[in-house]
């Protein structure tokens, strides 16, 4: 099936007093066109850094030091900032994780959504206007009309979540980057937002990159995982895959520590306690050439504590970062 979104080998490192540290080291993954991909693992390993690097927004003192990124066929890692303004926002999009503070308080909904249409579809005041409330009324908005002219404190966190959506997909891209995109909001309106997600990639035919924490929901609705540690992948592979088999003993007890997502009961029908992952990810200029996991892992040899060990391929394309996997 053909890619929307290639990484290659991409590196990010970050200035710092002692000098250059790696955030993303050697990432390499893809979106099929139509499908979603999820990244997942804790805070502090890399995945919002990816969202970031993919979009260009890295913060200053970043950098994209090796590798590349396709959109499609197109080298996004390698264009100007002026050829880039093309693409971002038209055939790439992101829904940031704070919809409070990523829409502008100065401006209506209206207007934050019709600049990209002005911008990249050349749309009059009056067609922009006009597509706006279309949207906003099929990302189910009561009453578009009058919400076109709203600003964000006048809308519910849903309505305002439902905005960066119709933001995000308004000049329908090839590829949408959504990082934590229910971050805050109740379950109810989580999975709204992810059944409307679903609904308007089966109609867009739109890759997603799904950055999330929410395992339940990822077993719900995205096509492919990958399993981020500590600035690389350690495990990808088909969601029946990775959340059914999984073989990095990081993936083993993350998946351990979801209530819903565990397999198995006792005989008496309790389900045992839930998975505990001691220690911390290590900090940037901390990882050194080891298993970054090791030290965290009660399974760990003498060989992790050496030596990195590399993406493998443990059958039918399921990629797997360990040198004892298939042990929790």
């Amino acid at each position: 099936m053909a890619r929307a979104l290639t990484i290659e080998n991409l590196t990010v490192t970050v200035e710092t007093p002692d000098g250059e540290a790696p955030v993303l080291e050697n990432l390499s993954l893809h979106v099929e066109k139509g499908k979603t991909l999820a990244l997942v693992g804790e805070s502090g390993c890399g995945k919002s850094m990816t969202a970031l690097a993919i979009m260009r927004l890295m913060p200053e003192r970043f950098a994209i030091t090796s590798g590349r990124i396709l959109l499609e066929d197109v080298p996004v890692s390698e264009l100007s900032d002026v050829e880039l303004r093309k693409y971002r926002g038209n055939r790439m999009s992101m829904i940031f994780q704070e919809p409070m503070t990523a829409l502008n308080p100065l401006y209506t909904v209206g207007d934050q959504i019709g600049e990209a249409l002005k911008l990249h579809q050349g749309l009059s005041q009056r067609e922009c206007r006009k597509r706006v409330i279309e949207m906003l009324g099929d990302v189910q908005i009561p009453v578009p009309e009058a919400r076109i002219d709203a600003f964000p404190h006048q809308l519910s966190g849903g309505m305002r979540q439902r905005v960066m959506i119709v933001m995000a997909l308004a000049c329908r891209p090839r590829l949408l980057i959504a990082d934590e995109p229910t971050t805050a909001l109740d379950v109810t309106v989580q999975a709204q937002i992810f059944d409307l997600l679903q609904a308007l990639q089966r109609d867009t035919g739109t890759a997603i990159a799904l950055i999330t924490h929410d395992l339940l929901s990822v077993a719900d609705i995205a096509h492919d995982v990958a399993v981020l540690y500590a600035g690389r992948c350690i495990e990808k592979g088909t969601v029946e895959q990775v959340l059914g088999r999984p073989q990095h003993p990081y993936a083993i007890r993350l998946l351990a520590s979801v209530p819903h997502l565990r397999v198995g009961k006792n005989a008496g029908g309790v389900q045992p306690p839930l998975a505990e992952i001691p220690g911390m990810v290590p900090g940037l200029g901390k990882r050194g050439p080891l298993c970054r996991f090791a030290p965290r892992c009660n399974r760990a040899g003498g060989k992790c504590h050496a030596e990195l060990p590399p993406l493998a391929d443990a059958g039918d394309g399921h990629l797997v970062a360990c040198w004892y996997p298939g042990k929790g």
